[in-house]
């Protein structure tokens, strides 16, 4: 019995992007800030899970 991925479903479904054309310059500004904020923070849990698999792995090395 062959398996295809193929008929697999993502796990998770990416969400259109936002329809930028109704917005205002200023909500667009807001938005672009919300975007910045966001993008700090996947950045500094990115740093986190890094630091705990660095020390998982020197951990497990000795």
């Amino acid at each position: 019995m062959a398996f295809e991925t193929d008929d697999l479903e993502p796990l998770k479904k990416k969400s259109p992007p936002r329809n930028l054309d109704p917005m205002s310059i200023e909500e667009l500004q807001e938005y672009v800030a919300t975007l910045k904020a966001e993008i700090v923070r996947v950045e500094e849990k990115m740093k986190a899970k890094q630091s705990h698999a660095a020390a998982a792995a020197s951990f497990f090395k000795k």
